[in-house]
Formats: structure tokens, sequence, C-alpha cells
């Protein structure tokens, strides 16, 4: 069973301001999709250093296989969750953000503006998502179908070799 967080970068939801409405839509679809646990979540605000260090924890932590990170992505000023992102991750893995751009283009123009990453800390895969519940729970459509392989492969499962074929065309 694969173990989730979700970490919830906004300033004025942090604040009590508004209530986030992007971690429990993502907390929803894995738990259906997936039947995967939910192991931690919260908010933070936009701070590249609260951002980070929630991120070591949970990856250093060894009770989490991917941490799910939804807002601060675009090009608004307090927008640091990259670059928390990238300052603990020890390996990139851009084929997770590139399909997700890719994907949300044929949704809109703007997604071409998003800066989300995805990385490796540890045997802990991390993925940057929107800030919005669409744009979040869109994205994350977009590679689940990778991400129990992905975790898999961060185990070292003997089995994980077997999974390199899409479905579709092992016929």
């Amino acid at each position: 069973m694969l173990k989730f967080a979700i970490l919830t970068s906004s300033d004025r939801a942090a604040a009590g301001i508004y209530e986030d409405q992007s971690g429990p839509a993502l907390e929803q679809l894995i738990v259906h999709a997936l039947d995967a646990t939910i192991v931690e979540t919260a908010i933070v605000p936009d701070e590249q250093d609260v951002i980070a260090a929630q991120l070591r924890a949970w990856a250093d932590s060894g009770e989490v296989d991917v941490i799910l990170t939804t807002g601060g992505t675009g090009f608004a000023p307090r927008d640091v969750t990259p670059e928390a992102t990238r300052s603990v991750i020890e390996k990139e893995a851009p084929g997770l953000a590139e399909a997700m751009r890719a994907d949300s283009l044929q949704v809109t123009p703007h997604a071409m503006l998003s800066r989300a990453v995805a990385g490796i800390r540890g045997r802990t895969l991390i993925l940057n998502l929107p800030g919005s519940p669409r744009g979040a729970t869109e994205n994350l459509r977009v590679v689940l179908p990778a991400l129990p392989h992905a975790v898999a492969l961060l185990r070292e499962d003997p089995h994980s070799e077997a999974g390199h074929r899409h479905p579709a065309r092992m016929v």
C-alpha cells in the first residue's frame, strides 16, 4: 500500500482566512484511485524555509512514499514551492512535471506558466501540483498510473522491472 503526505502551501489557508480545498480533493482522489493511505497532511505559509523543512521531515521519516505539494507553483512573488522542493531533492524527476504540463496544455494555455517540479529525496518522491483543486487533481490524474511503479523502484522491489510496458501495449 502506498503512503502519501499532502502539503498545502498557502498564506491564506495557513492563516485560516479560507479553508484548504486542494489538499482534501487530492486526498479523496488518492484514496479512491490507488487505495492508498494518507499518513500526513499539513498547511504551511508560502515560506521557502518552512516548506523545505516540512518536505525534509516527511521524506527523511521513512514513513512516506510520495509527498504531494499543492500551491505555490506559479509566477506570483510568494510562489516558492519549486524552489523549496529543489533545495531538498537529491534527484529531479522531470518527466512527471513535463507530462503534467503537456496534458494541461490541452486544457489551458496557462499550463506553460507552471513551474512545478518533481524529484526524489532518499526513497520518497516529491511532486508539486497546482493550488486549485481542479488543477491539482487534473495534474495528479496524469501521473497516477506511474506512481505505483515509481514507488516500487524506489523501494527496490525485485518485481519492479516487470512493469515497464504500457498495459495497452502488452498484448
